[in-house]
């Protein structure tokens, strides 16, 4: 097919349906939730920022007590006879430049993430992404059922009747896909016209439902903050935390939480607006505090509500992440932290940093998260490293690339990444 036939396809088709392609074509290169995210959260430096929006987004982790999806027995120890082995995904290139942020000392960088060192769980729960993609992006293993029970909770928690909503699903309808398979020359892949998201629209909001499990909502008017507090990509850390307090208790019945957790994370810099200056960046978060320090990652991870503001730091745009974690592979046993460190300093790491690991001394932070991008065939942990990168540093602001070593056990893995000189 040839690219001017792609191209003159897609103009045919409607905002959704374009946004949802661009996504997909993009999979090999940035995963769809962590494109809204979600979930989880890239920082690309310098003018390659993977999301450059004109007010901050406010992420809150929320464990929802809406859907089946929480595993409940992820406090259960690690089962070490009958675990399925595991496949790493080595594609983690998911947008334009690398992952890396900007900051003048790795301190400047802040977050609740709820794991640390000291109290590091001996197992994680491994579960399969449901959803996959073929060769021409078109996905399967979304359930409809659920993405509708999403939409609907969503609803209820706005305060509108289901009984009123009228869902409709984001497929072209037949005069759209004709004068796309015409512009196509008939060589439309399969499953192309497939539906990927759930709208209702009622009261000035429109709600919607994609296929990862991602639910937003819009607001149209975007809705005006009280002036005393500063809605903006700009705002300092102490305008951050009243925003927060603010949208805590002002949403309550959309973020929906029992026990939250405040989590004022990033610190890192990016230019300004206008080019002509750095500012730091923060995010607002709220996660469930889970009954142990295991639930608790899970809900850091996979459960998130976030609120967006436009342009003039009106509030325009909420969005609540309920990945399907239903399919759970089991609790796997985890490594510590340090020897992932020597995994490390061996090589054995994936990362989308154009620079072979520096050396030990540049090692600066360490995490644990879950990694959730497209290219994953299985949602498990890794120690994300920060690491100073020198070939980078400018007038004393550095940046900090990401690498990443597998937290589940050797044994159980099939192909532990091992870095050959190349970047994916």
């Amino acid at each position: 097919m040839k690219r001017e036939q792609i191209s003159d396809a897609f103009n045919l088709l409607n905002d959704a349906f374009i946004i949802e392609t661009d996504i997909l074509r993009n999979s090999r290169k940035q995963k769809p939730k962590d494109i809204v995210l979600q979930k989880t959260l890239y920082l690309v430096k310098k003018h390659w920022k993977w999301t450059a929006a004109a007010c901050l987004a406010l992420t809150v982790f929320a464990g929802s007590k809406l859907l089946s999806h929480n595993p409940t027995d992820i406090s259960q120890p690690a089962q070490t006879k009958d675990l399925p082995m595991l496949s790493i995904s080595e594609y983690i290139n998911e947008g334009m430049g690398f992952e890396g942020l900007w900051a003048y000392d790795i301190s400047d960088l802040t977050d609740s993430n709820p794991w640390n060192e000291a109290a590091s769980p001996s197992s994680l729960p491994v579960f399969r992404n449901q959803l996959s993609y073929n060769k021409d992006f078109v996905a399967t293993g979304a359930d409809f059922g659920k993405m509708r029970e999403l939409l609907t909770d969503l609803a209820g928690r706005l305060g509108l009747d289901e009984n009123s909503l009228t869902i409709k699903d984001n497929a072209p309808d037949e005069e759209e896909k004709k004068e796309i398979t015409e512009k196509m020359e008939g060589d439309v892949p399969d499953g192309y016209f497939n539906p990927t998201q759930l709208t209702t629209k009622k009261n000035g909001m429109e709600i919607t439902v994609d296929q990862t499990m991602l639910g937003t909502v819009s607001f149209a008017p975007a809705i005006k903050l009280p002036k005393q507090f500063h809605f903006a990509d700009s705002a300092s850390y102490e305008e951050t935390a009243a925003v927060a307090n603010y949208l805590k208790e002002q949403y309550k019945n959309l973020i929906h939480l029992d026990n939250p957790q405040l989590n004022i994370s990033g610190g890192d810099y990016s230019n300004s607006e206008n080019g002509s200056s750095l500012q730091q960046e923060y995010k607002i978060s709220f996660y469930e505090t889970g009954k142990n320090i295991s639930e608790s990652i899970i809900n850091y991870n996979f459960r998130q509500i976030s609120f967006d503001c436009d342009d003039t730091g009106k509030l325009s745009l909420a969005s609540l992440d309920q990945t399907d974690l239903s399919q759970k592979m089991g609790n796997y046993p985890i490594i510590t932290s340090k020897d992932a460190k020597n995994l490390l300093l061996n090589g054995n790491y994936i990362t989308s940093v154009p620079y072979q690991l520096p050396g030990e001394k540049f090692v600066a932070k360490t995490e644990l998260i879950y990694r959730t991008g497209t290219n994953e065939k299985y949602f498990m942990p890794y120690y994300r490293f920060y690491v100073e990168l020198p070939e980078e540093e400018r007038d004393g602001l550095k940046t900090y690339g990401a690498y990443y070593v597998p937290a589940v056990a050797k044994k159980y893995l099939s192909n532990m990444p091992l870095w050959d000189g190349s970047f994916n």
